[in-house]
């Protein structure tokens, strides 16, 4: 059985058992693991959220249940069209033991790799954090070097840790306007969660 071929079975055992299905493989890529989560909105789950947890810095990407009639329906008839899926047999939208996108499906594992990004890059770096310490931290060095005498270790910390930080915050900042841009190209909706991140939303239910 083939890498793909497991993940795919790993994805339908917690589909077939479970509410919430949680996808996080370190070294994936996103368009792998949006494959993987298109696979589980075609049984009857819809995208929650992804985010980049703990000291490794993993994708971890979440779907739910989705109650709704429609998404009941196609998972009833996904499973009577691919009785084989997670046994080694074809899966809605994949191309035959990989996690390659067919033509049908590209477009869907595209908005949902989009959304994976955008959220992954939203809650991998805290903005506020990373000011606050782009302030702080000249400052702490210019203590340090008085301190200590160090000034030619310290001074020019003063200066470029700054601009490290600041340079990641715009890098961030640029590749989620990217990605936004794509989004609300494909008609998805900005929105605000409880926690007041910046996300977006499908307008209609995506999936096979």
């Amino acid at each position: 059985m083939s890498l793909a071929e497991q993940h795919i079975t790993a994805v339908m055992r917690q589909a077939a058992s479970q509410d919430v299905v949680e996808l996080h493989h370190p070294f994936a890529k996103a368009q792998t693991v949006a494959s993987l989560a298109y696979i589980a909105e075609a049984y009857g789950f819809r995208y929650a959220d992804a985010r980049v947890e703990g000291e490794k810095k993993t994708l971890h990407v979440y779907l739910v249940r989705d109650h709704d009639d429609r998404a009941r329906q196609r998972a009833a008839a996904n499973a009577a069209a691919f009785p084989q899926a997670g046994a080694g047999g074809p899966v809605p939208g994949m191309q035959q033991g990989t996690l390659t996108p067919l033509p049908e499906a590209q477009a869907h594992v595209a908005v949902l790799t989009a959304l994976i990004r955008y959220d992954a890059f939203g809650s991998a770096v805290d903005r506020k954090k990373m000011l606050s310490m782009a302030v702080a931290s000249p400052l702490l060095f210019l203590l340090l070097a008085v301190v200590t005498g160090k000034y030619l270790v310290l001074l020019p910390l003063v200066v470029l840790l700054p601009t490290f930080l600041l340079g990641a915050l715009r890098v961030n900042a640029a590749r989620r306007a990217k990605l936004a841009a794509q989004l609300t190209a494909a008609g998805c909706i900005p929105v605000r969660d409880q926690q007041g991140r910046e996300r977006y939303v499908r307008p209609i239910h995506h999936g096979v």
